[in-house]
């Protein structure tokens, strides 16, 4: 059967041949050209699509997985004492217990580098799905046992709800003292005596919002404790400060709050990378509940409080010859800047590999690093890195070059000319942005440039994902 002329109007047809309109719809569907995709061989085209839709499905990145060696040591036992009775993720517990450790040894242990003096306290993020992640969980374990080691860091030295760095501030805050009108000092705030702190935020994405107020301090200040400098604002109505304060932070947030609440700003000025970002997931399903009431824990608490104690000294950690040999292989690798949102947030790879080592070392009450305590923090942070690989993918920390790459990756061997990427941002962004960010991916090797100058006038740019 014939079929009718490829631009005849459908709705006049079935108006002037109702008859005959199914027969004539039924021919033109047998004429039609098969609908065909771009294979790899086949040239490009430069036409310009209204919607850019990926052509492949993009895989899912890798679920990371914790070698063995991290559970090293007493950390490895008591999260495998836990591990049979709790839902929660075994990187949690051990990341959990790590950090509130470091914390309640205080600014005891230390190591030096340089003239530079760390102390053991870390910044962890659990980063899992609400609820069904068992981050809570995992915190419930630790707390517990951290509660029979030492009670009173465990009732009066962990606290939630920071919102800004005066309120972090003023619970490790120094004795004030004042001249009163004859003269004499007297006590105005009598401080707090121990300056040991654990900042537990189980809604990490309210902390990261409330960062992004203008004019809050709490993103300095939170930087400032993880380094063990002294805490103070420059705020001129708010004098408070504290003096050698010894603060960790354990954090619970979904993979969606981290990607919309973590700036650029925080990413790019290193509170991002004063965390450790580890991926966690329900481990099992334990519809009757565990059996961690009945399990014998009092050698876990012996060894515990006895590394406590160790660890409450204010011994130097250094490092076996051997040690040495193996940080001297790692260290560059470490050290090496990594582009993107990914290098942003794991750019204090070597301070947070030489922290885990030394709790590990002090949890074996040793004063000395050796190859299984570094084995087991490089392990630990090798998760973290695959973890912050994982959530941020190929984020740049650029929110426009995020935006161009994301569409370069969907335009797949079509590309996109300037033209298109302008339209990406509706024309509200200035095409000098807009090359600043393709000048970021052309560098980072991100994206790909071709020009055609089959016209023989001014040459004509395409752009693609590499």
């Amino acid at each position: 059967m014939a079929v009718g002329h490829p631009h005849t109007d459908v709705n006049g047809k079935l108006v002037e041949e109702p008859a005959g309109f199914a027969e004539w719809v039924a021919g033109m569907i047998e004429g039609a050209k098969p609908v065909s995709r771009v294979g790899e061989r086949e040239p490009r085209r430069y036409g310009a699509p209204d919607l850019y839709l990926s052509g492949q499905d993009v895989p899912e990145p890798e679920w990371p997985e914790l070698d063995s060696a991290a559970l090293y040591g007493l950390p490895g036992e008591i999260v495998g004492a836990m591990e049979p009775h709790t839902e929660a993720d075994p990187v949690a517990l051990l990341g959990s217990l790590l950090c509130a450790f470091g914390n309640a040894i205080g600014r005891g242990a230390h190591f030096r580098v340089g003239s530079d003096t760390h102390h053991l306290n870390l910044f962890a993020a659990l980063v899992g799905e609400s609820s069904k992640a068992r981050k809570g969980m995992s915190w419930n374990f630790v707390a517990e046992l951290m509660g029979s080691v030492d009670g009173e860091w465990a009732a009066e030295r962990v606290a939630s709800g920071l919102t800004s760095g005066e309120g972090l501030i003023y619970h490790v805050r120094d004795r004030v003292e004042r001249e009163n009108k004859t003269g004499e000092r007297e006590v105005v705030d009598e401080g707090v005596k121990d300056k040991r702190l654990l900042a537990y935020e189980a809604e990490l994405a309210e902390l990261l919002k409330v960062m992004s107020r203008e004019g809050n301090t709490l993103s300095p200040v939170i930087r400032q404790a993880w380094d063990g400098d002294r805490l103070r604002t420059l705020t001129k109505n708010s004098p408070t400060k504290a003096t050698d304060a010894h603060i960790s932070m354990i954090g619970h947030v979904t993979r969606t709050e981290l990607l919309r609440y973590l700036t650029q700003t925080e990413a790019g000025n290193g509170f991002a990378n004063r965390f450790m970002w580890l991926l966690v997931r329900r481990s099992k399903l334990l519809p009757r509940g565990g059996k961690w009431h009945r399990v014998d824990k009092a050698p876990l608490v012996r060894r515990l409080l006895s590394a406590l104690e160790f660890g409450s000294k204010p011994v130097e950690i250094t490092m076996t010859e051997d040690a040495w040999m193996d940080w001297e292989e790692v260290y560059s690798p470490l050290s090496e800047g990594k582009a993107g949102m990914f290098g942003a947030v794991t750019g204090r790879s070597e301070a947070q590999v030489r922290r885990l080592a030394a709790l590990y070392a002090v949890l074996d009450e040793s004063k000395e690093i050796d190859p299984r305590h570094l084995e087991a923090a490089l392990a630990l942070w090798q998760y973290a890195e695959d973890s912050a690989r994982y959530i941020f993918g190929d984020a740049t920390g650029d929110s426009v070059a995020d935006t161009i790459y994301e569409a370069l990756k969907a335009a797949g061997t079509d590309g996109m000319s300037r033209t298109d990427i302008s339209n990406l941002f509706k024309r509200h962004v200035s095409a000098e942005r807009i090359g600043q960010a393709l000048a970021f991916l052309l560098e980072t090797g991100r994206a790909e440039r071709k020009q055609n100058n089959d016209t023989g006038g001014r040459p004509s740019e395409r752009w693609f994902a590499r």
